[in-house]
Order: structure tokens, then C-alpha cells, then sequence
């Protein structure tokens, strides 16, 4: 009876632990009294060890090789506690040894914390042989294991295994579909994340915050306003308005999608805010071109007792850069590091020589990478590339190029750039030396595309398309639009050379249209008078492309936003407000 009281008194201890230091008094306590091989006692200093308190691994590893026998809940906890530590891979080595005593089966817990371990490890060959021993041993209709199989397939990259997997689930509930979204929103594929949500909603399974949340991100990439103000709506009628993260997306997604003021209405009525909330902001404003309303969000922010990050930094140096602001982004560089200890990191330098050679000041641009903490950044060079394409300068981008070439990492898309430096210089051998590049060097980059929504529908151009199953439709728009523009003033950009777009333009056909003029001739086509046209692009707008969406948006009468890779375009009556400062 006194050995149960001891036993029982000893588990009440390990319930109300907080901390490793107590966790070890219990210990001594249980070795003194002779219960470390008590299995309950056990488990429960395990559990707690490995789970409960972090930093304590190694003392699990100490009560575990203590245990004779070892129970499935045992290995289940070792295989758990290190499935969300920073060494997974030890996860699947006790998974193994696990496997190799044969002494205990695993359970659904014990597959679910591996196939966690094999996704934060890139483990692609264990996740494929534990999906074999799932259907083996009889867990292939668990809807928690399934879910973890999804989730691993997809951080292992193999997409379509888990779409196989999600399909083939005889039950999916809202853990499940948020999954599903979740990890097609994750890996890019944003398109496809809202494409499973029109399933889930037929499925009759609800939404959540997390759902919210992984919609808004999709809807953040594509562009996608209307989806977005559906799912706003949803929102505010279910009460998930006070959740900060829901409040943050919905941010992310106005201003993203070119709204901000409704961003800004969202986040004057959010009660609770953290620095991602500012951060929204302060970085929405900032690749709109409006760097001074990013300093006074930065201000109030300051006010408001929220320590800035990173981040908040890299929103006040794009607005700076993009509406020229050089010496207030050069005052914001140094105070990073002056007045909030933050150190300036690549990306940050990378804004800097952004910021310098939009301005024009490209021998600044060149001297700042030569500062930074690594000349063999990609980035930095290719950042004094486009600038260099801003204001044609045909020496210094060749500088940038040879650069990349020394620390080999040349891409497609800096062959383009080049290319275009030189057809803007009417120079028929540099452009020809590049498309030589390409070839001999085998390099291949994704088209160009630009995407629009029209009635809650993302359609995607690439240039010169004819795929889309309206083309017939959309070219004869564009050659309208084209006559009309043309009659008030617009005139093609002249060269001797078109500039490319893509690789593929380049190599191919230099006199297809660039995908955005698709976007917008279907868009022109499909909505009423007087609606704004939404266009997002991969890549930056080129001048041509520039100039005549200043003339459409002049003589449709529309407002139309494009978002290219680094800023958003305000187009109407014929200007931009970039002021072409781009």
C-alpha cells in the first residue's frame, strides 16, 4: 500500500513538472526509492523530458538507454522529441533502432512524428519507405497519418505523391484540407492552392484561421482581389477578426494586391498588433512607391513601443529606392545598426545598391557591393544589372556580368538583362553574344507570365501566348488596342533590337507580345467600363510595355495596377505613379 502512495505521489510530482532542474530532484528521488524500472515512471520521465522541457534531450537519451524494454509509447517519445528539435535525422535513427530490436510495433503516433522528422530532414527515400511499412502494418486509412504523409511528401518536394495520397484519403477532415492548401501555398503553387479550397468548400468541412490564413497567402501571390474579399468577408462574419495572424494576411493580401487603403482600414481596426502587423505596412507602402508614408507607419510605430526587425528595414529602404529618396534610405541604412543594433545583411546592401542605382549613381551602387560583407553575392550583382538596363549603361553592366561569370552564377535572366542593355544601344553583335551565351552554355529560365482575375478566375499569360482558349478573342482586342493607343501618341519602342522579355523570347521569336498586353487585352475584353485592371508579373515591366500601358490606361479610361517583380504600377489618364522612376 505504501509502495502505490509512493508511486502515486511520485506521478503527481512529474504532472505539475516545469522545469529540467525539478525533473532531475524527481529522478534522484525515483532511483532512490527504487522505481526506475517502473514502466509508468518511466514513460512519464521520458515523456517529460523529451517533450515538456527544452534543452533536455540529452538527459531523455540518459533515461532512455536506463529502460530494459523499451514500449511503443517509449521509442514514440525519443522519435518525437528529436522530430521537432534541430536534428530530425535523430528521429529516424531511433525509428530504426526501433525497427531492428522488433521488440515494439510502431503506432499511428509513432509513423506521424517520423514522417515530421523525414520532412524537416529532406528525407525523400525514408518518407517513400515509410509510406510502404503505413500500408504494411495497416495505417493507410488514418486520416492523422495521412495528413503527415501529405505534409512530408511536399517538403520533400514530391508534390503530386502527396495529391495521390490526399486524393486517395477515404476521410479528409479540416486538418487535412488546411494541409492540402497549406503545402500547395507553401511550395508556390498558389493557383493550385485556391483550387483546392473550391473542392474543400463541397466538402462540407468548415474553415479556420489556418485556412484564412494559407488563402490569403495565395491570394497575396496572384493577385487574386476578389477571392481575397471573399474570404475578408468570411472573416468578419465567423469572428476571426481578432486573430492577429488572420488581421496580418488580410494586410499582406490588400496590399499586395494593390489596395492599400483597404489594408490600411484593416489594420486601424485590428485591437492587437505585433511588428508582422507593421511590417505589412510599412513594406506595402514601400513597393507602391510611397517611401514616405512607409517613414511615418516606421514613426508610429516607434510610438507605439514595437522594436523594429529586419524586415521593417527592408520595407523602409524599398520605399526609399523606389521613390528616390536616397538620402533618407542612407540615413536608415546606418541607424539600423547605430540605434537598434541590427546588423545590415545582404539584403539590405542589396536595397542599398538599389537605391543608389536607381538614382543613377551607379559608381556608389559599385563601391557599396564593394563594402558589403560578400563581393560573391549573386544578388548584388545582379541588382547593379537591372540598374544598369534603368539608365543603359552598356560599361558598367558588363562589370556586373563578368562578376556573376567569375563567381558562376549566371542565369538566364542575366543574359536578358545584358541583352536588353544592348538593344537598347542598338548593339547587334552584344545582343547576338548573349543569345551565343545561352546556347553554349545550355541555360534555360521559366517565360515570362503575368496573371489577371477575371470573375473569380486567375487566368496566366506567358509572352506570345496562344494557348489560352480565348487567344482568338484576346489578339483581336489587342489589335484594337493597339490602333487606338497609337492614335493618341503611343509609338513602339524603337531599336534595332527588340528587348527580350524571357530566354525563351530571346532565343526564339524577339516579335512576340509580352505577356502583360495579353493580360490586359483579355482583361480589357472581359469586364466592364470603368473597372481596374489588376495585372501581376514575374518579372519587370520593360519600357515598351511601360509606355503603352500609360497610353491604354489614357484611352480606355481605366485604372490599371500591375505588379511586377520589385514594385507596383499605378497606371491612369496616361501617367504612372512610379513617374517612371522604375
Amino acid at each position: 500500500m505504501m509502495q502505490d502512495s509512493n508511486i502515486s505521489l511520485l506521478l503527481s510530482f512529474l504532472q505539475g513538472c516545469n522545469s529540467l532542474r525539478k525533473l532531475q530532484r524527481i529522478h534522484a528521488q525515483v532511483i532512490i526509492n527504487g522505481y526506475q524500472h517502473h514502466s509508468a515512471i518511466s514513460n512519464k520521465l521520458l515523456n517529460f523530458c523529451a517533450i515538456s522541457i527544452s534543452g533536455s534531450l540529452r538527459y531523455s537519451q540518459l533515461l532512455f538507454n536506463q529502460i530494459d524494454k523499451p514500449q511503443t509509447s517509449t521509442w514514440n517519445s525519443m522519435i518525437r522529441g528529436y522530430s521537432q528539435s534541430t536534428s530530425p535525422l535523430e528521429a529516424i535513427f531511433y525509428y530504426n533502432k526501433m525497427m531492428l530490436v522488433g521488440q515494439s510495433r510502431p503506432d499511428n503516433f509513432t509513423f506521424s512524428f517520423l514522417l515530421k522528422a523525414c520532412d524537416k530532414a529532406k528525407a525523400y527515400t525514408k518518407c517513400r519507405e515509410a509510406h510502404g511499412s503505413i500500408i504494411r502494418i495497416g495505417y493507410a486509412r488514418d486520416v492523422v497519418v495521412c495528413t503527415n504523409l501529405v505534409r512530408s511528401y511536399v517538403g520533400n518536394g514530391s508534390i503530386e505523391a502527396a495529391q495521390r495520397i490526399f486524393d486517395g484519403m477515404p476521410v479528409r477532415d479540416l486538418v487535412s484540407w488546411n494541409s492540402m492548401i497549406s503545402c500547395y501555398s507553401q511550395a508556390g503553387l498558389h493557383d493550385e492552392a485556391l483550387k483546392i479550397y473550391s473542392r474543400m468548400r463541397s466538402s462540407n468541412v468548415g474553415m479556420d484561421e489556418f485556412t484564412l490564413v494559407s488563402l490569403l497567402s495565395s491570394c497575396a501571390h496572384v493577385g487574386a482581389l476578389s477571392f481575397g474579399v471573399q474570404m475578408h468577408r468570411f472573416a468578419d462574419e465567423n469572428g476571426f477578426m481578432d486573430n492577429v495572424f488572420v488581421g496580418n494576411a488580410l494586410i499582406d493580401m490588400y496590399a499586395k494586391c494593390g489596395n492599400l487603403d483597404r489594408a490600411r482600414r484593416v489594420f486601424d481596426k485590428m485591437r492587437k498588433r505585433d511588428v508582422f502587423t507593421w511590417n505589412s505596412m510599412i513594406v506595402g507602402f514601400g513597393v507602391h512607391g510611397r517611401g514616405d508614408e512607409s517613414i511615418s507607419f516606421f514613426r508610429q510605430m516607434l510610438i507605439a513601443g514595437i522594436q523594429p526587425n529586419s524586415v521593417t528595414f527592408l520595407g523602409l529602404l524599398c520605399g526609399c529606392s523606389h521613390q528616390g529618396l536616397t538620402e533618407e534610405g542612407v540615413e536608415y541604412f546606418h541607424t539600423m545598426r547605430s540605434k537598434f543594433n541590427l546588423k545590415p545583411g545582404i539584403k539590405h546592401y542589396g536595397c542599398l545598391v538599389d537605391l543608389f542605382g536607381r538614382a543613377g549613381k551607379l559608381e556608389k551602387a559599385l563601391e557599396m557591393i564593394g563594402s558589403s560583407p560578400s563581393m560573391d553575392d549573386p544578388v548584388l550583382w545582379r541588382t547593379l544589372l537591372s540598374a544598369c538596363k534603368i539608365h543603359r549603361n552598356v560599361e558598367i553592366g558588363e562589370v556586373a556580368m563578368r562578376n556573376l561569370l567569375r563567381i558562376e552564377a549566371l542565369n538566364a535572366g542575366d543574359c536578358v538583362l545584358l541583352a536588353g542593355i544592348y538593344a537598347e544601344a542598338r548593339d547587334r553583335q552584344g545582343v547576338a553574344r548573349m543569345r551565343k551565351l545561352i546556347r553554349s552554355e545550355g541555360i534555360k529560365t521559366t517565360p515570362g507570365w503575368s496573371w489577371i482575375e477575371i470573375d473569380d478566375r486567375v487566368h496566366r499569360f506567358v509572352v506570345g501566348d496562344r494557348l489560352h482558349l480565348d487567344s482568338e478573342e484576346i489578339y483581336t482586342k489587342l489589335k484594337e488596342i493597339i490602333h487606338r493607343v497609337i492614335l493618341i501618341g503611343y509609338v513602339e519602342q524603337e531599336s534595332l533590337v527588340p528587348v527580350p522579355e524571357s530566354a525563351d523570347e530571346l532565343l526564339e521569336n524577339p516579335g512576340l507580345y509580352h505577356s502583360e498586353k495579353l493580360a490586359i487585352a483579355f482583361g480589357l475584353a472581359r469586364t466592364p467600363e470603368g473597372s481596374i485592371l489588376r495585372i501581376v508579373k514575374n518579372l519587370r515591366v520593360c519600357r515598351d510595355c511601360h509606355s503603352f500601358t500609360k497610353f491604354i490606361s489614357k484611352a480606355f479610361d481605366r485604372k490599371i495596377i500591375v505588379r511586377d517583380r520589385v514594385r507596383f504600377h499605378h497606371f491612369k489618364d496616361g501617367l504612372c505613379s512610379c513617374k517612371d522612376y522604375w
